[in-house]
């Protein structure tokens, strides 16, 4: 079995809101390996997305333990966790965040201004990210001349422009129609079949979560099952 590389035990988020506590995860276990395509899924307000921010140490958990790529994430400072994160962790979010104003390339650029790469290592680097999803012909595009598939692929090329361990993916395709939607996940299936990427997917999907090659289940914060996928 290869290495784990995120591990929870026990893991717990509770939020106030006005005068009540909402417990967003309970007592949450799992152990997700080097070079798996796992999902998340579950009903709106199941908690799949905070577990997906818990595991990126966007959030920090109210209970539990978290340990992700060797470093327990509840002992690291803000500061670390920025290191952390701008160097292991790619994230895809279900609004593609790009921004107007810049190209493709130079969206796809922009984690790498926070490296010591000179601009043109920094160029070359987004050009090969942006071929790999298949966008070699749209680098000097702009977001508004781009399909929304699209926009997700350079989404996708500008979380792993930095050659991240662990991609989280948070309803990637809940924006797209069904053609660009299989686009995208034929791209994170790729990540993860030929460059060995580990991949987490938060989705309600059932056509999304046959890309993966586990499924985790959550229900009103608890992990409740978790099954195979077919080859």
């Amino acid at each position: 079995m290869s290495e784990v590389i995120i591990e929870t035990r026990d893991l717990s988020k509770q939020f106030v809101r006005d005068e009540f506590t909402v417990n967003a995860l309970v007592g949450v276990s799992l152990e997700i390996h080097k070079g798996e395509f796992v999902t998340l899924m579950g009903p709106s307000g199941s908690g799949k997305s905070t577990l997906l921010h818990l595991i990126a140490a966007m959030d920090r958990p109210s209970d539990g333990q978290i340990r992700v790529l060797g470093h327990d994430l509840r002992e690291l400072s803000e500061k670390e966790i920025s290191h952390w994160r701008n160097e292991h962790v790619g994230f895809i979010f279900q609004q593609f965040n790009l921004i107007p104003v810049l190209t493709a390339l130079e969206n796809v650029e922009l984690p790498l201004k926070l490296t010591n790469l000179k601009k043109p290592e920094r160029l070359e680097h987004a050009t090969t990210a942006l071929k790999l999803v298949g966008l070699g012909d749209r680098l000097s595009h702009f977001p508004r001349q781009l399909s929304g598939g699209q926009e997700q692929r350079v989404a996708i090329a500008r979380a792993i422009v930095t050659d991240p361990a662990l991609i989280l993916a948070d309803e990637p395709t809940g924006n797209l129609d069904a053609a660009s939607a299989q686009e995208v996940l034929t791209v994170l299936s790729r990540l993860n079949k030929e460059y060995g990427k580990t991949i987490v997917m938060v989705t309600h999907d059932p056509h999304a979560a046959r890309f993966a090659t586990k499924v985790h289940h959550l229900e009103k914060g608890e992990l409740v099952a978790e099954g195979m996928q077919p080859a």
